[in-house]
């Protein structure tokens, strides 16, 4: 297991800008606003030659037992419960505070390895305040500027002093530079984001999955802030999790947090490979849900369609008969998605959740060999022809896979800008059909085939 550190410190000390440095990219959420982390998010750091695991954590602070407040800080506790070593972070700028030495005094009694940082330290003033840093008893400062990229060298030299083993010489092999064969990618977790309104039960069905209060739940809506992703194993499969924040209607978006909150969850579904959305089974189909489904068919990822709360519901056998109905009347462009209700709270059809979800990866990574491609192609055609334009006939030649993850089909044709989009729809429903392709997006991209006289001219008349 690679060593892992925690970055922990009082609210808008600069935590999550520290995180992102050390990951080298912007993950986690950063805004003035005090309090933006509230679940811990785990990171692959890299500062030299020294690689190991960050964990950012919300801001230490107190609450009342059972508030908000106070389940935040017992994330932080787990993740000081996890970590090899930690980095306490300060603020130089504003100085000590009664907070930073209360938990001066927590970190200590973590005992384990601490590396006091005193960030924000570009400037004579924070010179002075990470010299304050001294009296917390946790050793010399290191002091940094995260959003900068200040002080990195020293933090190097305190970190590589906490390491049990030293680095490997060389150069870091990064395996997303690597083309995998189809077995070693079926062996690599599966990349699943589950969205959906606010207060949908993203983060409970998730806690279940994991067997632990691992996320922040609560009946407010917009607890989740941060994409916080989590490794599940199910059967044997593995599979990366991705918590995000709740959707709504952008001319309902007015903070900026919510506004960066919500991109982080677009990035989410961007990067995942199969997305589950959730539902409330009181009240599905609204018009954010079926926008939603629109946004991941888009993106062409896979989809799954969950219907949370089920447990509320009555006369639930007869209601499950109507779901899928329902899903192909308000989501045609993704006819045949697999539907499941599902309790999050209680656990209900987890199992068939998980099923699915690796159907529907499957049917994703789908690929048609290129003769029962055109056969099927022949046959289609012939039962509906494509329209005549302009008084013209189209002639459509072949058909060909081009790449899955989604399917995409590259059709051969006289006139591309004339094939009717009705025509293309009708050729991906029965596509769907006839290869066992339900549910996934189906990508069509017309091609002209040269015309081998086009460079001949006409004889005079």
């Amino acid at each position: 297991m690679p060593f892992t550190i925690a970055i922990i410190g009082r609210p808008n000390v600069g935590k999550s800008t520290l995180f992102n440095r050390l990951v080298g990219q912007k993950i986690a959420l950063v805004d003035d606003e005090p309090g933006v982390t509230r679940d811990r998010r785990e990171g692959k750091a890299r500062l030299g030659d020294l690689e190991f695991t960050v964990i950012d954590t919300a801001g230490l602070d107190e609450g009342a037992k059972g508030s908000l407040t106070a389940r935040m800080q017992e994330q932080t506790e787990a993740a000081i419960g996890l970590a090899d070593a930690l980095m306490f972070v300060v603020d130089a700028r504003a100085g000590l505070t009664p907070n930073d030495r209360a938990f001066a005094d927590f970190a200590r009694r973590a005992n384990k390895p601490v590396v006091l940082v005193a960030n924000k330290s570009e400037g004579r003033h924070g010179e002075v305040g990470a010299m304050e840093s001294y009296a917390l008893g946790l050793g010399d400062p290191v002091q940094i500027s995260a959003e900068h990229g200040e002080g990195m060298s020293d933090l190097y030299d305190a970190l590589a002093a906490l390491m049990p083993v030293p680095a490997d010489e060389g150069e870091a092999f990064d395996d997303d530079d690597v083309i995998l064969s189809d077995e070693e990618l079926a062996q690599r977790p599966i990349r699943v984001a589950i969205v959906g309104r606010p207060n949908a039960g993203k983060s409970t069905l998730i806690n279940h999955l994991l067997g632990e209060e691992r996320l922040l739940t609560s009946p407010e809506a917009g607890t989740t802030r941060d994409s916080i992703s989590v490794e599940i194993t199910w059967q044997g499969r593995e599979f990366r999790v991705f918590d995000t924040a709740g959707l709504r209607r952008r001319s309902r978006i007015e903070e900026k947090l919510e506004k960066l909150s919500v991109a982080d969850a677009l990035r989410a579904i961007r990067f995942a490979e199969v997305v589950v959305m959730m539902m409330d089974a009181q009240n599905r189909f609204e018009e954010q849900d079926l926008r939603i489904a629109d946004l991941i068919e888009r993106e062409g990822r896979a989809i799954v369609l969950a219907v949370n709360k089920w447990d509320l519901m009555e006369r639930k056998g007869s209601l499950i008969s109507a779901l899928r109905t329902d899903v192909d009347h308000w989501l045609p462009q993704v006819r045949g998605a697999p539907v499941v209700a599902v309790s999050g709270l209680m656990g209900e059809g987890i199992d068939r959740l998980m099923t699915a979800i690796e159907e529907a990866y499957a049917v994703w990574n789908k690929r048609v060999p290129t003769a029962t491609l055109n056969r099927w192609f022949e046959q289609a055609v012939d039962a509906n022809p494509p329209p005549s334009v302009s008084g013209r006939r189209l002639k459509l030649n072949y058909i060909t896979q081009a790449k899955a993850r989604p399917p995409s089909f590259i059709l051969f044709c006289s006139r591309a800008d004339a094939v009717p989009q009705s025509y293309l729809r009708y050729l991906v429903n029965s596509m769907r059909e006839a290869f066992d392709l339900p549910g996934t997006p189906i990508r069509i991209m017309l091609r002209e085939k040269a015309n081998p006289f086009a460079h001949k001219r006409k004889r005079p008349s």
